[in-house]
């Protein structure tokens, strides 16, 4: 349907007062619900791989004998850890001010 035609039809304009507010039910919620619970399985195993390979670089490190540069892998720690903490309390602030908060 081209512009014109609907220009020169007699519809009523769009109202967006008559669309119902969204309310995730039934299996879109399921299936919401499903994609948050993967990704924050998938946010835990980053982190604790993360974790891993910071420890592992922190170690080798040390069997090197390079001591002086410690604080960049105690600041890779605490970046994968402030990341894992936001990742983590993603789902609950989303719960917390998102549609299922009634």
């Amino acid at each position: 349907m081209s512009v014109l035609t609907r220009l020169l039809d007699d519809e009523p304009p769009f109202d967006p007062a008559s669309v119902p507010p969204y309310s995730p039910t039934g299996k879109t919620a399921a299936n919401a619900d499903a994609l948050l619970n993967w990704l924050a399985w998938g946010a835990s195993v980053a982190g604790v791989l993360g974790l891993i390979i910071v420890g592992t670089q922190l170690s080798l490190q040390l069997r090197r004998g390079d001591m002086g540069e410690g604080a960049s892998y105690f600041r890779g720690f605490f970046i994968v850890l402030v990341a894992s903490v936001v990742a983590t309390t993603a789902g609950p602030i989303v719960e917390w001010f998102g549609p299922y908060n009634s």
